[in-house]
């Protein structure tokens, strides 16, 4: 009966060797200085525990959302290369006309400003 969850032990123990081990090597072989550069808060442009009423610039989101929208679409672009020869001329037809409305779209918010960043 027993036998039967060993293979469910192994893989719980491999998935956590493979999960926590590059953690605790790290944290045993890699140094420690912290300084208040590498403490300080990143990516959202202002401090993380201040007031939730405060002002900040909107840009930042602004740029992330256009990010993950190209981002995304062009993640279409992997599927569809490995399926090419299977889809023929109607799925290549198709892609242009996909990435000639992506065009487009980046076009205009280039125009727009929507990338520049004072």
């Amino acid at each position: 009966m027993l036998q039967n969850y060993f293979p469910i032990l192994m893989f719980v123990l491999v998935g956590l060797l493979v999960g926590l081990g590059p953690i605790v090597l790290g944290r045993l072989l890699a140094p420690h200085r912290p300084d208040p550069e590498k403490l300080s808060p990143y990516e959202c442009g202002f401090e993380a525990f201040e007031d939730a009423r405060m002002k900040f610039d909107v840009r930042y989101y602004l740029v992330a959302i256009l990010f993950i929208l190209f981002d995304l679409e062009i993640a279409f672009l992997f599927p569809w290369a490995v399926v090419l020869k299977e889809i023929g001329l109607f799925g290549f037809v198709a892609m242009l006309v996909f990435l000639a409305i992506l065009v487009v779209g980046f076009v205009y918010e280039w125009k727009k400003g929507a990338l520049e960043w004072e």
